[in-house]
């Protein structure tokens, strides 16, 4: 896999201050460029979020999924206790923004998130871990603490290192009731 690192920022947010980098990673003709949040101090066994981008959660505040809480949430722990938020961009479970509204027009006419996925000619969830590998090994971390309730991200991050798992878990919402339902029946999450 190739890749290159950025140098290192501060940012300053509502939720502590933080130290930036960002991974470019280059996959065929397409490069991706993935952000490392990251309190000065990581610690030996770090607080640890795994994030995939969701612009219409993360940024507009979509009540359609729990990932903008889920954002917020972690921030704020990580902030308090001290670690790494991992934000990758591989926009609705891998499957990009335009097929992610073609998906969410699905949702709108009644289908769960997984029917909707299908009926676009995509798994449940494509997305990729392995820059996750690189940007580990790149902190020399070993053992974390990871927010999920996702037990694929679980199983795809304990292939590089040892995983504790930690619980994040939002309220939900009459918008995203469904969709939660749906990923607790069919995918596993463990809400």
């Amino acid at each position: 896999m190739q890749f290159q690192v950025s140098n290192q920022a501060k940012l300053p947010t509502p939720f502590g201050t933080f130290c930036l980098q960002s991974f470019k990673e280059q996959q065929g003709a397409l490069e991706l460029d993935h952000l490392v949040v990251f309190t000065q101090e990581l610690g030996k066994t770090p607080l640890v979020r795994v994030h995939s981008e969701c612009l219409t959660g993360d940024v507009f505040g979509s009540q359609k999924c729990d990932c903008g809480g889920e954002l917020h949430m972690a921030l704020k722990r990580i902030g308090k206790e001290g670690g790494m938020l991992v934000y990758l961009r591989q926009e609705g479970r891998g499957i990009g923004l335009f097929n992610k509204i073609n998906a969410y027009a699905l949702q709108d006419q009644g289908y769960d998130t997984i029917e909707a996925n299908e009926a676009i000619g995509f798994k449940d969830d494509e997305r990729d871990y392995t820059i996750v590998k690189h940007i580990f090994e790149h902190y020399g971390l070993e053992k974390i603490r990871l927010l999920t309730n996702n037990p694929k991200k679980i199983e795809a991050i304990g292939a590089f290192v040892q995983v504790e798992r930690c619980s994040i878990l939002v309220k939900s919402n009459c918008h995203n009731q469904q969709y939660l339902q749906t990923k607790k029946l069919k995918m596993g999450h463990l809400l």
